[in-house]
């Protein structure tokens, strides 16, 4: 006898059991029919129903969204297909998952769970934005970015030699190219977005047809033809988490064998208060434009806590010195090969920091880590302040006030990630001083970030201990070439030693990528 299982509104192949099977006749007498249970099985916008004995197959039906149909008490449904069935479940629940079903019918959003968990204006802008060749030039020429994944996927090479290898949100295809490079013996390569039609170009051209299989779609909702070896993608955004594509990276399990690898395996989110004074002026400032009480004749002063509260909403991404930091931070890690998507949808974290100076604190920074954990190597991609700068850069939330913090004095709090249907995260801040009645919080849109690239990095006031003029020239000029004069003697291009030759004696600098907003869709 078939156990009891539980359905899924998503596609792939579902059985409720435990269900009666009738068929109806015109005068609504009733035979029953000889089935243990029932499959479900989803395709595009068509649900196969199979009857099932003993676990083979009795008859199979088609359901489509002209399939007439009507409930029949709490538990039953009368199906009008090739032969009138009556079906009566075991339960209400399974009852009310198979109602959600047939509501659904040729609406893909109830089959999948992108769809159900996604607005689909967000869905359609996320889409259309990564479709664009420029955008996937940003990520491409980001080099800290494709030359970790390249160099993990190349430094494991027993993980993907004549394995069968799955690239979710594949872009370009640029990981599908380095899973072949490794010696895959095939890539499904999975994009939803219009690139798919580029990266089969890239493809072709590359004479990869036999090596890549291109799937247009999500990857909730396609069928990948077989079981695969590793599961490969670049799923992170700002924080980490946001355009929750990490659900979708955990989702792919479904079509991963039992001990197969995943790149990246663990995302590692960091955290620490830190301390920013012209940052802070700077957000702050912002709100002064509602200061004004004759702006073209109208005062607009009444508005001015309203966008101040509004600025501080806003997540600001950009890089700073990690001197800003006033104390050690601290981690929160989601495993990719063990994690649910459901534990995503809200993501909890409390601290304890011990600031190892006096100051004023003005919010929490973030960035995170990924690692790559092959067997034979395990690799590390960081968005560290420290390290060189990535597209995703840091990310750092303020308070509207400010805590004053000295040496070792605990800062007690909690930051909670609340998942949205936008794609995103709210980020709920609260921090208070351990022995103080001081308590600040904030609630911020991840979704709507405040874009502050600087291109420089400013070191935070008071940190020199020595002259920083005299340090820098204390030594000889002349005998060291990151003086001014070797400076001088560069200008334009050209050294001392060649000032008679119209070649420049150091290679151009590499063009920078541009910057990438992943948000600005």
């Amino acid at each position: 006898m078939l156990s009891s299982g539980e359905m899924k509104i998503e596609n792939g192949t579902h059985t409720v059991y435990s269900v009666t099977v009738s068929e109806l006749s015109e005068n609504f007498t009733t035979t029953p029919v000889d089935v243990q249970g029932m499959s479900l099985t989803f395709r595009g916008k068509e649900v196969v129903l199979s009857l099932l004995n003993k676990g083979c197959e009795v008859s199979s039906h088609v359901m489509t969204q002209e399939t007439e149909r009507c409930s029949c008490g709490k538990l039953s449904w009368v199906l009008r297909l090739e032969k009138t069935l009556m079906i009566k479940f075991a339960n209400e629940k399974s009852e009310r998952e198979f109602r959600e079903i047939l509501e659904g019918l040729g609406d893909a959003a109830v089959l999948s769970r992108f769809k159900a968990r996604t607005e689909e204006s967000s869905a359609s802008q996320y889409f259309q934005f990564y479709g664009y060749l420029s955008q996937q030039q940003n990520m491409l020429q980001d080099y800290v970015r494709t030359s970790t994944f390249q160099r993990a996927i190349l430094d494991n090479h027993t993980d993907f030699q004549d394995k069968v290898v799955l690239d979710v949100g594949a872009g370009s295809g640029i990981l599908s190219f380095f899973a072949i490079q490794a010696g895959a013996k095939h890539v499904y390569a999975v994009e939803a977005s219009g690139m798919a039609d580029h990266c089969r170009e890239l493809i072709r051209h590359n004479k990869y047809e036999d090596k890549i299989t291109v799937i247009h779609g999500m990857i909730e909702e396609v069928e990948i033809p077989e079981q695969v070896d590793t599961i490969i993608s670049e799923p992170m955004g700002y924080m980490l988490y946001n355009e929750r594509m990490l659900e979708t990276y955990i989702h792919a399990r479904k079509w991963l064998r039992k001990e197969g690898r995943m790149f990246p395996t663990k995302g590692t989110l960091f955290l620490a208060p830190f301390s920013d004074e012209g940052l802070f002026q700077e957000v702050s400032n912002k709100a002064n434009f509602w200061y004004q009480t004759f702006f073209y004749g109208v005062d607009l002063s009444n508005l001015r806590q309203q966008a101040y509260t509004e600025y501080f909403k806003q997540p600001i991404v950009d890089t700073f010195d990690p001197r800003h930091l006033v104390a050690k931070p601290i981690k929160h890690t989601t495993d990719f090969l063990t994690d649910t998507e459901d534990s995503l949808k809200k993501i909890s974290v409390d601290f304890t920091f011990y600031p190892h100076t006096a100051a004023h604190v003005h919010g929490l920074a973030f960035w995170f880590d990924v690692s790559f954990e092959g067997s034979q190597k395990t690799v590390f991609l960081s968005t560290a302040p420290s390290e060189p700068l990535t597209h995703w850069y840091q990310v750092r939330c303020l308070t509207e006030t400010p805590l004053y913090a000295r040496p070792g004095q605990p800062i007690i709090g909690n930051v909670t990630l609340i998942s949205n249907k936008r794609q995103s995260y709210d980020v709920k801040l609260e921090m208070n001083l351990a022995g103080s009645t001081t308590k600040v919080s904030n609630v911020l849109d991840l979704k709507n970030p405040y874009f502050r690239y600087t291109g420089a990095v400013a070191v935070p006031p008071g940190t020199h201990t020595t002259s920083p003029s005299e340090q820098y020239w204390s030594s000889d000029p002349s005998q060291n070439q990151t003086g001014y004069s070797a400076g001088a003697a560069m200008y334009n291009g050209y050294t001392a030693a060649s000032t008679t030759s119209t070649k420049a004696a150091f290679p151009a600098s590499p063009s920078n990528y541009n910057v990438y907003d992943e948000n600005s869709y």
